[in-house]
């Protein structure tokens, strides 16, 4: 199986260098928006002939990662 650094690439010419699945142009970042708002893996692999589940996976991995980095992330609580 590939790692995440196998499946997402950055290219400045590509999404504006937003990281995407290799050969597409998918982001990682409308994987996660469209998981988050409730669409299954199914329903994206019907909506994105060129995506796999292991694509999938790797944005998933790749966001993990990222989020891992010594950055903090400031949260504003609702008032």
């Amino acid at each position: 199986m590939k790692t995440w650094r196998e499946w997402i690439v950055s290219d400045p010419t590509v999404m504006m260098g937003k990281p995407v699945i290799a050969g597409t142009r998918i982001t990682v970042e409308l994987i996660l928006e469209k998981l988050a708002a409730g669409e299954t893996v199914d329903e994206l692999l019907e909506a994105h002939p060129r995506l796999t589940r292991e694509a999938i996976q790797a944005a998933l991995a790749f966001a993990a990662e990222a989020l891992r980095a010594d950055v903090i992330y400031p949260i504003k609580v609702p008032t």
